[in-house]
């Protein structure tokens, strides 16, 4: 039979950081990568809200800090995902953390 997908199992626009620790920061030499549905090369980005010049590409390594996003055409807009420009910078890690989780902080300056 047809079932219909759920909002909830609907796929989303995906923003991969690597190293993948938050805050991203500029001297971590950051690449971002738009994973989503559609044609590949087909990523829009958008930094600090303003269309922005990296279009087509679906990976690249950051040169400025700001916020940035990214357009697939079929999943739509990613989450934001801000690179810093800080000299001294307590990063947690890039995944999702439940309660009772043991993780690693990195004070690094």
């Amino acid at each position: 039979g047809w079932c219909p997908l759920s909002p909830t199992g609907a796929q989303t626009t995906q923003l991969l950081v690597e190293p993948p620790w938050r805050p991203a920061v500029l001297w971590d030499r950051v690449t971002l990568t738009c994973q989503g549905s559609g044609t590949a090369g087909a990523t829009t980005w958008y930094k600090d809200g303003q269309r922005w010049g990296q279009q087509g590409r679906d990976s690249f390594t950051v040169t400025q800090s700001g916020t940035y996003m990214c357009d697939r055409p079929s999943t739509g807009l990613s989450p934001t995902v801000t690179v810093l420009d800080d000299w001294l910078v307590l990063q947690v890690p890039a995944r999702a953390l439940l309660e009772g989780d043991t993780m690693t902080l990195r004070c690094r300056g």
